[in-house]
């Protein structure tokens, strides 16, 4: 089943291995142009290519989780 929408929820509290990377990679491949991604992070977008072991990858990964993005950058307390 295909979801219009996929959160990936406090990116960056761990860091993307192996073949992680690159099934994360497919998933948003498949999603590019088609259906929605949040993510919600307290991770700099510039530590972000950090948390993969394969630049290459990482690059690509991030160029389709930014590359048409719209950021909301929120400041405050925290609500949790």
């Amino acid at each position: 089943m295909k979801y219009d929408l996929l959160i990936l929820d406090d990116w960056g509290l761990s860091r993307y291995r192996g073949e992680m990377q690159n099934a994360l990679l497919e998933v948003l491949d498949d999603r590019v142009g088609r259906r929605s991604v949040l993510v919600t992070t307290q991770l700099p977008i510039n530590k972000w290519h950090d948390l993969f072991d394969e630049p290459t990858v990482a690059d690509a990964i991030l160029d389709r989780l930014l590359g048409k993005s719209i950021q909301i950058k929120m400041k405050g307390d925290s609500l949790r």
